[in-house]
């Protein structure tokens, strides 16, 4: 039983991990394109 709540812990942490890391891909570009457009403004 223990070994289960283990596996259940480590497929938890590892599909926030991906979750988290999408995310600040997403802030990445975002980012980015806000400085095109003001670089495309000046």
């Amino acid at each position: 039983m223990l070994r289960k709540i283990i596996i259940a812990l480590g497929v938890s942490a590892l599909a926030l991990t991906a979750t988290a890391c999408n995310t600040i891909k997403g802030l990445g570009r975002d980012i980015e394109s806000v400085g095109e457009a003001g670089d495309r403004a000046i």
